[in-house]
C-alpha cells in the first residue's frame, strides 16, 4: 500500500514594518506560503503584525507571542515559519516562548534546496550553507535541536550533525570547501573547453517558477526537471540550442532568484551563477501571470548587477500570455518578446527574435568556397548564420553570405575565400 505523505501543519508570522508597502508586503507573505508548500508544508494560518521595527529580541512583540504560543496550542501546529532571517537571539529567545520548532524563511529556502540538489556538488553547496548559517546560532539550541525531529528545516545535515560541537562543524566546513574546489575546478576546465570552441552561450535567468525550465525543455529538447512549484531547477544543465538558420549554441538552465535571497546562498551557488557570467547573451524570464512580475524582475535584474552581469545582451522574455495578469504592463529597457512556452510558433517567433539579436553581434561575410570543401560548408551552416548559398556552375564554387561571430575559429578561416 502506497504511503501517504504527511505534512507539516505550519504557522507562518510576518512582520510588517512601516516603510514594507501594505501590497509588497501581502506578496512576501503569499510567497512564504508558496515557498511552505513546496517544502511539503500545510500553511494553517498566518499571524501578521504592524509595527515601526521589527523587535529586537523576539522579531515581533509580546503580545504577539503570546497570541502566536495560543494559536499553536489550538491549531496543533507542528512548525512556525517567520518571513525575515531571523538573529541568533530573536531566534534562541522565540524557542523558550513556543513549544514547536521555529525557522526562518532563511532555513526554509535552505531546506527545498536540499530537497532539490540532484548533482554531488549542489548537495554539497547545500550542506555548507546550512552549516554556515548554523554556526553562529549554536549556544542555546540544545532543547530546540532535540526538539527538532524530522521535517521541515532539517534536510539536508539533519540535527545529530548540527549538536556537535562548533570545531566538528568548522572541519566539515573547510572539508566541504576543499570538495568543492575539486569539482570548480573540473567544471572551469570543461567551461574552458566550450570556450575554446567558441560555443555562443545563452543563459535563462528569471525568477523562481517564471517557467524558465518549462521553456528550456521545449527550446533545446531536454529533460529538465519542470514542475509548477519554487526551485524547482537548482543544478545548472546545459543543451544545444538550434536556432532557425541551424546555427548552433548552448542553452544553460539555471536556478530561479527570488527576492532576500540570503547572501550565504547566492556565495554557494555559483556554479549556477557562474554560468551566467560566462554566457554571451540572457534570456530573461518574466511571468506576466504574477501580480507581482514588477517586483520579480526588478529583483533578478539587481542580482544580476550585483554579478556584474548588466552588460551582457538581454532578451527579456515575457512568459505565461495566455494567463496574463490584468493589470500587466511590460517595463524592460531591453529587447522584448511574448509568449507561452507551451505555444509552438511563440517559440518560434522567440528564436526568431533571438537569432537577430545575435547577428547584431556579428560580422558579415561574403566567400566563394570551392565544391570539394564539403567540412566548410557544414561548419557555416552550424557555427555561422548562413544567409545564403548559391552553386555556380562554371567555376564550380559556392557563393555563401551570412554573419560570423568575430573571435570564432571559422572567421579565421573564411579569409582566404573572400571575394
Amino acid at each position: 500500500m502506497e504511503q501517504k505523505e504527511i505534512k507539516e501543519k505550519a504557522i507562518l508570522v510576518g512582520c510588517q514594518i512601516s516603510r514594507d508597502d501594505d501590497l509588497r508586503f501581502h506578496y512576501s507573505m503569499e510567497e512564504l506560503a508558496a515557498l511552505t508548500k513546496t517544502a511539503q508544508g500545510e500553511v494553517l494560518i498566518s499571524l501578521v503584525q504592524k509595527r515601526e521595527r521589527r523587535h529586537p529580541a523576539t522579531y515581533i512583540g509580546k503580545g504577539k507571542v503570546e497570541e502566536l504560543n495560543a494559536l499553536v496550542e489550538e491549531l496543533e501546529a507542528d512548525i512556525v515559519i517567520i518571513n525575515d532571517e531571523l538573529s541568533p537571539s530573536q531566534k534562541r529567545n522565540l524557542a523558550t516562548e513556543i513549544n514547536v520548532p521555529i525557522i526562518d524563511r532563511t532555513q526554509l529556502i535552505l531546506d527545498i534546496f536540499a530537497q532539490r540538489a540532484r548533482s554531488k556538488e549542489g548537495q554539497l553547496q547545500v550542506e555548507l550553507a546550512q552549516l554556515q548559517y548554523m554556526l553562529p546560532r549554536l549556544a542555546g539550541q540544545g532543547i530546540a535541536l532535540s526538539r527538532l525531529g524530522a521535517g521541515i528545516g532539517t534536510r539536508g545535515p539533519g540535527e545529530t550533525k548540527l549538536e556537535t560541537d562548533r570545531r566538528h562543524i568548522r572541519r566539515r566546513i573547510d572539508d566541504i570547501k576543499n570538495q568543492l574546489s575539486v569539482i570548480v575546478g573540473h567544471r572551469d576546465r570543461y567551461r574552458e573547453r566550450r570556450k575554446k570552441n567558441k560555443a555562443f552561450q545563452v543563459a535563462i535567468v528569471g525568477y523562481t517558477n517564471a517557467g524558465k525550465s518549462t521553456l528550456f525543455n521545449r527550446l533545446s529538447e531536454a529533460d529538465s526537471f519542470e514542475e509548477n512549484q519554487l526551485f524547482a531547477t537548482l543544478d545548472p544543465m546545459t543543451r544545444k540550442l538550434i536556432l532557425p538558420s541551424g546555427f548552433l549554441a548552448l542553452i544553460t538552465d539555471t536556478v530561479g532568484f527570488i527576492q532576500d535571497l540570503p547572501t550565504a546562498l547566492i556565495a554557494a551557488f555559483r556554479s549556477t551563477l557562474e554560468e551566467v557570467k560566462e554566457a554571451d547573451m540572457l534570456l530573461h524570464i518574466v511571468d506576466m501571470s504574477n501580480p507581482d512580475y514588477f517586483h520579480h524582475e526588478k529583483t533578478v535584474n539587481k542580482l544580476l548587477d550585483d554579478l556584474g552581469v548588466k552588460d551582457i545582451p538581454q532578451l527579456t522574455v515575457y512568459n505565461k500570455k495566455d494567463i496574463k495578469h490584468a493589470d500587466f504592463v511590460p517595463t524592460a529597457d531591453t529587447p522584448t518578446a511574448f509568449i507561452s512556452a507551451y505555444n509552438k510558433e511563440d517559440r518560434q517567433d522567440l528564436k526568431e527574435k533571438f537569432e537577430k539579436m545575435i547577428i547584431d553581434l556579428m560580422t558579415p561575410y561574403v566567400v566563394l568556397v570551392p565544391s570539394n570543401e564539403g567540412k566548410l560548408l557544414s561548419q557555416l551552416k552550424n557555427e555561422t548564420i548562413l544567409r545564403e548559398l548559391l552553386f555556380d556552375e562554371p567555376s564550380q564554387l559556392y557563393r555563401c553570405r551570412g554573419f560570423s561571430l568575430q573571435d570564432q575559429q571559422i572567421t579565421g578561416q573564411l579569409q582566404k575565400y573572400k571575394m
